[in-house]
Parts: structure tokens; sequence; C-alpha cells
């Protein structure tokens, strides 16, 4: 069963009598265990995908359910809070913050049960994707665009979800890294049940998932 899936999704900007699609009529399921990325090139509208999947906009037409339920009916803050983790290209990390706070920004608003010791989750959070103590401790703006990202992938992580979401997570990186970042993703997918979507448009990320998608001018196709 999908537990994030989309029907019949559209996105536009009504321009007097005139719609200017960029999601076109979109149906996708995702399942846990699973890798999946969407290609597409600048423009194809795969970000404004992950916007409505993540409900940080709203569909113009369609629907995306959570385990079934319409997100609408959750609420789409309360979808993001406990529901799913977002990637972002950029990281959205807070600079003056130590990596293991900015882990632990998420757990203090999300309603999903968390040990009690979120400190501890947190460190160990940071430990699993590669960033060791000492480097914890660190302001997020005195480390390493990969590090920062592998920090940004244990924010994404640290109230439970279910569903990670990363919009184009290598984008800053060079190719070493990027490797280093996929194999995180495919490590939480197959080892930890985790159903993870990636939007990029490189294809050595796609060759390395279990489902692609193709992305473009708002039409999505599996890819062949």
């Amino acid at each position: 069963m999908a537990i994030l899936e989309a029907k019949n999704l559209s996105y536009f900007y009504q321009d007097g009598e005139n719609r200017r699609y960029i999601l076109r009529e979109t149906d996708i399921a995702f399942e846990k265990g699973k890798f999946y990325t969407i290609l597409g090139q600048s423009g194809s509208g795969k970000t404004t995908l992950l916007s409505l999947l993540s409900a940080l906009e709203s569909p113009k037409e369609g629907n995306v359910f959570y385990n079934g339920k319409d997100i609408k009916e959750i609420g789409y803050e309360t979808f993001r809070r406990n529901n799913i983790g977002i990637v972002f290209q950029h990281y959205n990390l807070i600079p003056y913050m130590t990596a293991v706070e900015n882990v632990m920004v998420p757990m203090a608003i999300t309603e999903n049960e968390l040990p009690a010791n979120k400190t501890d989750v947190a460190y160990n959070l940071l430990d699993y994707i590669g960033i060791v103590k000492s480097k914890a401790d660190r302001p997020v703006n005195r480390l390493s665009g990969g590090e920062q990202q592998r920090v940004a992938i244990a924010r994404s992580l640290a109230t439970n979800v279910d569903v990670i979401l990363a919009d184009e997570p290598t984008g800053n990186l060079d190719e070493e890294m990027e490797q280093e970042i996929v194999e995180i993703f495919k490590k939480l997918a197959h080892e930890h049940g985790k159903c993870v979507v990636v939007v990029t448009h490189s294809q050595e990320i796609a060759t390395l998932s279990d489902e692609i998608y193709y992305l473009r001018k708002g039409k999505l196709k599996a890819y062949e």
C-alpha cells in the first residue's frame, strides 16, 4: 500500500482567462522501503511537485494522500510537523546553532512520541550519518557543505517519520560527496524502511534509485 500518493494533481498560474500549468494531472504513488528519483530539467515542475507532496504549497486541482488520508484533512502544518522530513538543496539550517541543536529543533514541535533524552537521539542520528560529536557541537556555519547536508538529513529523521522528501540534495556538492549522500538515502530506504523521494536533474543519482520518473513540461512519466 502506498504511504504517499498524488491523484490528478495540478498546479497553475491564472493569467486573465489563461492558465499556465506548472504541473498537470499528475498521478504517482510511493511505498515504504524504496528510494525514488524524479528527474527533470530546471523549470520542468519537479520542485513544484515536491512542494505539493510536502504541503509547502496547496494544489489547484487534485489531492495528496498520506496513508490513504487527504493531507488537507490531516492539516498541512500538522502533516509537515509529524509525518514527513524535508531536505533542501541549500540545507535551511539555523547558522548560529550547532549541528545537534539544529537536529533538535523539529523535536520541539512534533506531536510524535519521542524518547525522553532527545539530545542523545540527536547525537546518535548525527553519528549514524557521519557527523562525529566534535563536529556535532560546532555551529553549522563552520561545517563543510557536505557536512551541512548530512545535518539536514539527520534533522529530517529527528521526528521518526517514514517519508523523506529531498529537493536537489546534492546540487551544491562535488561528485564524491554526492555518492556518499545517495548511499545514505539508499540505506534509509532499504535498511530502515523509509520512503525516500528525491527530485534531481542528475542521471547519476537516478541510476542508483529503485524507481525513476521523468517530469517534462509538467507531465510525469515512468522513466524507460
